[in-house]
């Protein structure tokens, strides 16, 4: 069984938000076509109380019950199975999906037998890059959708820079053109 992991595809982390991918919208539309393609669609979000020391190092953004947490508009969130709520605490970062506080992911995914992970989202150089490392660590077969994957670019060499580490840590860097052929 494949899961489609998207990461983090908030409105914060978009073009508009306080924390921008500068292409963020982009991937939404290949994510949407993505979805039809996978026995289980999940997501994570960060899910951030409005006092945390997570805010000590970015600004605040993804906070509790606001429009910045919400999924992208046009995000076909309907199609998602479960969303897994991460950086729940005050004293959490939250940036792997693997540290969601509503549901084990590794249960999910073992409980419904998935054994393969198809990871697109945001951020590439943080939340997603973290999400891989997680994946592959629990033993799941990890894939990374790379033109559903996007970053916020502090540096330049940054999303790159993560890649190559997925990559080097065993992921398989794909394009959705190796899905939806």
């Amino acid at each position: 069984m494949k899961a489609l992991l998207i990461v983090d595809l908030q409105n914060d982390f978009c073009p508009s938000g306080v924390l921008p991918a500068p292409k963020g919208d982009q991937i939404v539309p290949v994510i949407n076509r993505l979805m039809d393609h996978f026995d289980k669609v999940l997501a994570s979000k960060d899910w951030h109380p409005i006092q945390t020391v997570h805010f000590k190092k970015w600004p605040p953004h993804c906070i509790q019950n606001t429009v910045g947490a919400e999924f992208h508009p046009d995000l076909d969130s309907f199609k998602i199975d479960f969303v897994f709520l991460k950086g729940t605490g005050n004293k959490d970062d939250g940036y792997s999906a693997f540290e969601a506080t509503n549901q084990n992911l590794v249960e999910y995914l073992q409980s419904n037998a998935i054994d393969e992970v198809y990871v697109c989202g945001l951020v590439a150089e943080y939340c997603v890059k973290q999400t891989v490392m997680d994946t592959l660590k629990n033993g799941f077969k990890t894939y990374v959708i790379t033109d559903a994957v996007e970053g916020i670019y502090q540096n330049e060499e940054d999303v790159p820079a993560a890649f190559k580490k997925m990559k080097e840590a065993g992921a398989i860097l794909i394009t959705s053109k190796d899905i939806l052929i």
